[in-house]
């Protein structure tokens, strides 16, 4: 029978050092893909993947398009792609984004949900808690880091307003938590929601349309920061997010987060 052998991560502030304690505990003979998104800036070269493998046993790489995925290896988002899950394959698709969380986690709920695992550790605002979510509805087990041991909290915060975790721990129990995790038997599979199909197949590049959203969210007053067209707001579990046609998508607080700079960016243009 198979095991839980992909293992999804989904870091964000004060992730770096929280990838260090977990890369160094994994054993040498970990059952198990190690797929990461951590938020980082796309303007700089990432040298993570020297990090990690320099500080525990299993070599970390970044993430290539088409790449098979093998078992006792980390694979992380590059720069400016999102890192999707497509079965033993790795697929980083460009989306004028740092890479997200949610995304990765939801490629991973529609590829192989019940052989899956998904955490969720420090951070700010909330990407991944749709995607923890999503896993959820597939059959993966979900894992979030204890809020209070967390450096930034907010992004454990979230997911566990959106999802009853399975499991809720300190950083430094984790790596035991997930030593045992890996080694339990996959679950049975479970059927995928259209909805996580239709999102995960945009974050392949693949067409949306306004037909699609309006089965799936309520058109909003808010516009697209990044290309100026409508935005549709999809709602679950209290989590809001937006999302149009083109295909990007924000999370309520990133969009204010966006709206509020569209604006600064206005006014010093009208005073300029």
């Amino acid at each position: 029978m198979d095991n839980r052998d992909i293992l999804a991560i989904g870091t964000s502030a004060g992730g770096v050092e929280a990838l260090l304690c977990l890369a160094k505990a994994f054993p040498p003979s970990f059952p198990a893909s190690i797929v990461v998104t951590i938020h980082l800036p796309m303007q700089f070269d990432s040298v993570l993947d020297s990090i990690l493998s320099w500080t525990g046993p299993l070599p970390a790489a970044l993430a290539n398009n088409g790449q098979s995925i093998n078992k006792g290896r980390i694979y992380i988002a590059p720069p400016g792609s999102h890192l999707l899950v497509e079965g033993d394959n790795l697929s980083p698709r460009e989306n004028n984004a740092r890479p997200a969380i949610d995304p990765m986690l939801r490629s991973a709920a529609a590829c192989c949900g019940h052989r899956a695992i998904g955490v969720v550790l420090t951070g700010t605002l909330s990407d991944g808690a749709s995607g923890l979510w999503a896993l959820n509805q597939c059959g993966g087990v979900t894992v979030v880091q204890d809020p209070r041991d967390a450096a930034f909290p907010e992004m454990p915060l979230s997911a566990l307003n959106r999802v009853e975790a399975d499991h809720v721990v300190r950083l430094r129990d984790m790596p035991a938590l997930l030593e045992s995790l890996v080694h339990q038997p996959a679950g049975e599979p479970a059927a995928v929601p259209a909805r996580i199909k239709y999102e995960v197949e945009v974050a392949r590049g693949g067409r949306s349309s306004m037909n699609d959203l309006d089965q799936i969210g309520r058109r909003s007053v808010l516009s697209c920061p990044d290309c100026g067209r409508v935005t549709w707001e999809l709602e679950q579990k209290g989590l809001v997010r937006y999302r149009c046609h083109v295909g990007h998508a924000y999370t309520a607080e990133l969009m204010n987060l966006a709206v509020d700079e569209s604006l600064r960016r206005a006014l010093g243009s009208a005073c300029a």
